[in-house]
């Protein structure tokens, strides 16, 4: 099994990566919508916050190698028979959602730090306020996270949806290439 990737498939780690996201991604959102329903008496009502921004900050740092790993790392070649506007759609989509994941992260850190006060990381270290005041900032730090996630899940559709395109209708590696790393020796992408 490769770790890295090659021209024809994608690699353990760049695997791991990818699904690592998706799915500290996907918890995010569900919880952040999940929170909005909590009373004030209700036993998550503090303690949700902070476990949704200590997984927030561990997404911002996986992001971070991930981009690194993909720099150091190219993806393979698109499948043989994808269009280039196919091809170029995946990537402008791919990018967007890195932007978005960027910028939701961005907004929730201004969100939970506008008032001066650091973020705890599950009660290990702490992530310093570097802006504090501002009226109504928290408001519209709020807004922005809101918005920017409702988009990014919209943009996390369309991928899906294009990746089992590629699977059932044209029946090609695309989605098969993210599942299974690829396994025997081929020559590095460069």
């Amino acid at each position: 099994m490769a770790l890295r990737n090659t021209r024809s498939g994608f690699g353990l780690v760049a695997i791991l990566f990818h699904w690592l996201a998706a799915v500290l991604a996907a918890g995010l959102f569900v919880s952040g919508l999940w929170m909005t329903g909590l009373d004030y008496y209700d036993p998550w009502y503090n303690r949700a916050p902070d476990l949704h921004r200590s997984f927030g900050v561990v997404l911002f740092v996986l992001l971070g190698l991930r981009l690194i790993w993909r720099a150091l790392n190219p993806a393979p070649a698109p499948e043989p028979g994808i269009r280039r506007w196919e091809h170029v759609a995946a990537v402008v989509v791919h990018w967007a959602m890195y932007l978005l994941l960027f910028a939701i992260i961005a907004a929730g850190y201004l969100l939970s730090t506008v008032d001066g006060r650091s973020i705890e990381v599950f009660d290990l270290l702490s992530v310093p306020s570097l802006y504090s005041g501002g009226d109504n900032l928290e408001d519209l730090a709020g807004a922005i996270h809101y918005w920017l996630a409702m988009l990014l899940a919209g943009l996390v559709g369309l991928h899906t949806l294009g990746a089992l395109k590629h699977h059932f209708r044209d029946r090609n590696r695309t989605l098969v290439r993210m599942v299974r790393p690829v396994r025997r020796r081929e020559p590095r992408q460069s």
